[in-house]
């Protein structure tokens, strides 16, 4: 008989395996304590769980949005590996620190911003880390980083339900999540990972955005579904969670991403995951 009969591989479990299973105790996650210098009102993740369905553009939006509604914001680049956020909002390092902590860098518009990448000397060397070391360094965002007062702190994450994603639920006091996809089939799949490693570690899930749903003809208005019909509503139908919106592919967004002026967009199509988060 496997020693943790609930977990979602028990019938190879051992003793040994379980110890370092999010399934073990979840009931006992202990946050670790934020930054003397910083107070934040609530944290927010926006998970997926795969890659490339653009987690890092839904929260870099949702932090604007929240911003413009007159909320003093962060975001956390929880994505140690691929972090994307600095660069979309036209920032680089070095971040400022003193003995009391690391400075989150402010953005044009005054959201604030900690990323791997604003401590680097090379923006683009490889973060070669083992996970151990990559969570590490999430944590140390919550507790050693200067955030000062905010209402809202989003939690870019990476994709999937590794070790990340694990700390910043076990360390974090996070108040909900956000899960991200995509109009493929398989959206079921990614909203039921990203679900369930929520529900196992006591995370409400507030919503579902969907990524990508659709390229609106310049000329014609026409929406082309390039790809493929959206399958969003019945995977949140299936776990009673709301769709705050259906995002459709945006080049001059995109175009505005690149240049490092996402401080200037605006995302009509999140307007209810806005109002739900206030």
């Amino acid at each position: 008989m496997p020693e943790n009969s609930t977990c979602s591989s028990a019938s190879t479990c051992t003793k040994e395996s379980c110890e370092g299973c999010a399934s073990k105790n979840t009931s006992q996650i202990t946050t670790e304590p934020i930054n003397p210098l910083s107070s934040v009102k609530k944290v927010i993740g926006i998970v997926s769980g795969k890659g490339g369905v653009g987690k890092s553009f839904v929260t870099a939006s949702l932090a604007v949005a929240m911003k413009k509604a007159g909320f003093e914001v962060g975001i956390m680049d929880a994505d140690i590996t691929g972090p994307s956020i600095p660069k979309m909002f036209g920032l680089h390092g070095p971040a400022y620190g003193t003995d009391e902590g690391m400075y989150a860098m402010p953005a044009e518009n005054g959201i604030k911003v900690m990323s791997i990448n604003l401590l680097m000397d090379d923006e683009e060397a490889p973060v070669i880390w083992r996970g151990p070391v990559i969570g590490g360094a999430v944590k140390q965002f919550w507790t050693d980083v200067i955030w000062g007062d905010l209402d809202y702190l989003f939690v870019d994450m990476p994709p999937g339900t590794g070790d990340v994603p694990l700390t910043v639920f076990q360390s974090l006091p996070v108040d909900g999540i956000i899960i991200v996809t995509s109009p493929q089939e398989l959206v079921q799949l990614i909203v039921k990972k990203a679900y369930n490693m929520a529900e196992m570690m006591h995370i409400p899930v507030l919503g579902v955005v969907e990524n990508f749903s659709y390229v609106k003809c310049q000329d014609c208005g026409k929406e082309m579904r390039i790809f493929g019909e959206s399958h969003v509503d019945e995977a949140a139908a299936e776990f009673s969670v709301p769709v705050f919106g259906k995002i459709p592919v945006d080049p001059e967004i995109a175009k505005a991403a690149d240049e490092g002026r996402f401080h200037e967009t605006e995302n009509p199509y999140i307007a209810a995951a806005v109002e739900a988060l206030k």
